[in-house]
């Protein structure tokens, strides 16, 4: 199953569960309809007045449930830091130096480069001494990935790689988007019970009688009961959805993680320390359970009916099949009297030394020691590529993809890493890495940064420039997407100022070429998305009928910018055609803006249906390797547009690192 077909599924899963909520919702409306009824005495009043009195209680509950799941989702809005602090989440700063940290920190950002989506943010769960995680957020540009204080103490980097590729399965795979409406629809159905211990309480208060003189009983605590019934049964059910929907994906995402690390000791040797330490995966934070459908292990400790995950020994022997149960027993009986220590076994694996400070990898020059792996390639260098290859390869980084991510964080020069990690440096060397490498071109976008923002940030750019210069086109992608912690870390009115910036750069000159575009326009949705999250219902439903000027402009875009000359540029627009459209032509018309014509063409393409979109991901390869070879520039400019696509592109073999 490949990732459009995934995405497939959990577009599938969203209506299921939407569906079932209403069910659950309208179990909830009749019984407090019900109650009612009985409360208020209405079985033997005229047929209006009892279809009046359930019409009022309908709809004051299902306002009560629509109101408070829409206003537990907007509190949600700040997306995955958010629910991390709720939780007692501290951040992780991108320059911390603490091992443990800078462990965790260096695991996150391989991963990231090797599934090719911006670093989320990192926190850790300092009062948390079990062993846990979660990644959390509406898309990956404002995800964020939390581990627990026991989950750095007790895993070794093997383990700890797991658990972090486990919870990128999640990030790349759309399923946070998910588990942060199940959170607030879950809230909606959790207030009833919260208003009815409030009129149970008022009717206690109250003496239990009418206040009017009439006799009669007081038919709060009668009401009251019911929504706190009802409530509790509306979470049972939504526990049970939660249970349903989690146990799945976590088997998926338990695969996911051997796939992207090639090795099954890390996931399956976190999971025996979850089953074999005292501690499990129990969280001590109130709101455990509204979490407990995102988290590795189940929130409660505790197996049951309703348990979200499925049980350790099966997920365990889902990984390997010759694990016996019993073994769980045993390593329980062994750490109890001396609990396991990551990084000692770090050291006892060798695995220590990889996590560093930047610092004190360089040399007392300044210099940077040498790293393995094999030469970078030369400019020109041509990379077989077929479309099928590539569209297997969306959102499913392997262990080659995570050598290079590696790679890359070793090679790319010290100084431009703590940049991309320097809170106040890391402007300065991202409106630098969109500064175009024509002079002409460049004093454009000098003089327009200039304009608006003054001299000093324009000349600092500059200078960015002239440092990023001679860094190889294989790492300024990583390199922006290594940025992306540190910004957003600036505060707000910044960010805009840049966002700004971003698009000054981008038209100060319509010369821009296709790929400094791409990555500008990648950075600029980044920053748009972690500043506005859009947690709104995302249908997704477009069809390609709908976006045939849209995507005709990419196409025609890509193959003006990859050749010279007019009649090459025409047949990569036709391979990009036929595949798109087999048996279609379509006239080849470069825009007259060139690249800026695709301003429009984002926001229609991006909505297309999961199907629809792996076509057009496979025109854009057709048209970018219509010779079947690409060269580096060119790989990563379709990295860019994958992204830009929300279809996340890991590395290729070919790239030069590794």
């Amino acid at each position: 199953m490949n990732f459009f077909e995934r995405q497939r599924r959990v577009r599938r899963l969203s209506v299921r569960l939407v569906l079932l909520f209403v069910l659950a919702v309208v179990g909830i409306v009749l019984v407090v309809d019900l109650a009612a009824v009985v409360a208020f005495n209405a079985t033997a009043a005229p047929a209006q007045e009892l279809l009046g009195l359930i019409a009022v209680v309908t709809v004051g509950t299902l306002a009560a449930i629509g109101l408070a799941a829409l206003f537990r989702t907007v509190a949600l809005r700040g997306g995955g830091g958010k629910v991390a602090r709720e939780l007692g989440g501290v951040p992780v700063p991108a320059d911390t130096t603490d091992p443990e940290l800078r462990r965790l920190r260096n695991v996150v950002e391989e991963m990231a480069l090797a599934s090719g989506v911006p670093v989320p943010e990192v926190y850790v769960l300092p009062d948390e001494p079990a062993i846990n995680a979660f990644a959390a957020g509406w898309t990956p540009s404002d995800a964020a990935v939390a581990v627990t204080r026991g989950a750095l103490r007790r895993l070794n980097r093997d383990e700890l790689q797991g658990v972090i590729a486990h919870e990128f399965s999640h990030v790349v795979n759309g399923d946070m988007r998910l588990n942060i409406r199940l959170m607030g629809l879950l809230f909606g159905i959790l207030f009833l019970a919260v208003i009815g211990r409030g009129l149970l309480r008022a009717g206690i208060l109250g003496g239990g009688r009418n206040r009017g003189g009439g006799g009669g009983a007081n038919p709060l605590p009668l009401v009251g009961l019911a929504m706190v019934a009802a409530g509790y049964v509306g979470v049972l059910a939504g526990r049970l959805i939660q249970a349903s929907v989690s146990r799945q994906r976590e088997y998926l995402a338990d695969a996911s993680a051997v796939q992207y690390t090639r090795q099954t000791q890390g996931i399956a040797g976190a999971l025996k320390k979850i089953g074999g330490v005292a501690e499990g995966s129990e969280l001590k934070a109130p709101k455990r359970d509204e979490v407990g459908h995102m988290l590795l292990g189940e929130a409660t400790g505790r197996a049951s009916w309703f348990a979200t995950h499925p049980p350790l020994a099966d997920r365990i022997r889902a990984l390997d099949p010759s694990f016996d149960p019993a073994e769980l027993s045993r390593l329980a009986r062994q750490w109890a009297a001396s609990p396991p220590s990551g990084r000692q076994e770090d050291v006892a694996l060798g695995l220590a030394p990889r996590d560093v400070s930047t610092a004190a990898a360089t040399g007392p020059a300044g210099e940077t020691p040498p790293t393995p792996g094999r030469a970078l390639p030369v400019e020109g260098l041509q990379v077989p590529v077929a479309p099928a290859e590539v569209l297997d390869r969306v959102a499913a980084p392997t262990g080659t993809a995570y050598t290079h991510a590696a790679a890359i964080l070793d090679r790319i020069p010290p100084e431009l890493l703590d940049r991309a990690r320097d809170r106040e440096a890391v402007v300065p060397l991202l409106l630098g890495l969109l500064l175009s490498g024509d002079p002409g071109v460049r004093r454009h976008q000098h003089a327009a940064l200039a304009d608006r923002h003054g001299p000093g940030p324009a000349d600092a750019a500059l200078r960015a420039a002239d440092t990023v210069a001679g860094l190889h086109p294989a790492f300024r992608l990583p390199l922006a997407e290594l940025a992306f912690p540190a910004l957003r870390d600036r505060p707000g009115p910044e960010l805009e100022s840049l966002l700004a910036s971003v698009f000054t750069v981008i038209r100060a000159d319509g010369a821009i070429d296709v790929s400094e575009y791409c990555l500008s326009r990648l950075l600029l949705n980044g920053l748009q998305e972690s500043l506005h999250p859009d947690s709104r219902w995302r249908a997704d439903r477009r069809r390609l009928t709908d976006a045939r000027s849209a995507a005709a402009s990419l196409l025609t875009v890509l193959a003006q910018a990859g050749h010279t000359e007019r009649a090459a540029a025409e047949r990569a627009f036709a391979a990009g055609v036929a595949a798109l459209r087999p048996g279609t032509t379509l006239p080849y018309s470069p825009p007259d803006d060139g690249v800026l014509a695709l301003e429009t063409a984002w926001p229609v393409l991006d909505g297309l249906r999961p199907s629809d979109k792996e076509r057009l991901v496979a025109a854009t390869v057709a048209v970018i390797s219509h010779d079947g070879t690409m060269t580096v520039p060119e790989i990563e400019l379709l990295r860019t547009v994958c992204g830009l696509l929300h279809c996340p592109l890991p590395p290729m073999a070919g790239d030069g690192v590794g």
